[in-house]
């Protein structure tokens, strides 16, 4: 049975409180987004994100070492996954928004690829993995 090490990490948020002057609650959030003055943060443990896998290689104490193994997305921070697959249902509206506008009938394999990418969306917000795509890879 092979071996290997895997990278688990969970975010844990840095927060702040600091008054700012400004004619407008937008004005003050941009200031506050600006300013680059952290001492006297603090860690907000209560509110860590999930646990998540950011790296995966083969073999016993292998992190950074060698080749990384490509992390299934359905074990990614959702974040990222919600980042990931906005862009490929961006494509997909786009490709067939473009069909729409022509005049013709969108074809069969993205219509295929939308139903996957819905289902694949589902999942996401379900905080499931993956449902197993016909196709193979992410294509776009």
């Amino acid at each position: 049975m092979p071996d290997y090490t895997i990278e688990t990490s969970y975010r844990v948020p840095a927060y702040r409180h600091r008054t700012y002057q400004a004619d407008t609650a937008a004005l003050a959030c941009r200031q506050a987004i600006e300013d680059d003055d952290w001492s006297g943060e603090k860690l907000s443990y209560e509110d860590a994100g999930e646990n998540y896998i950011s790296g995966i290689w083969n073999g016993v104490d292998a992190a950074y070492s060698g080749q990384a193994i490509p992390v299934p997305s359905h074990f990614s921070e959702t974040l990222d996954r919600k980042v990931r697959h906005f862009e490929i249902l961006l494509g997909l509206l786009k490709l067939l928004l473009a069909d729409a506008q022509a005049g013709r009938a969108p074809s069969d394999d993205w219509i295929e690829r939308a139903v996957s990418a819905v289902a694949r969306g589902e999942a996401i917000l379900a905080g499931a993995r993956d449902p197993d795509d016909p196709a193979e890879g992410e294509r776009l």
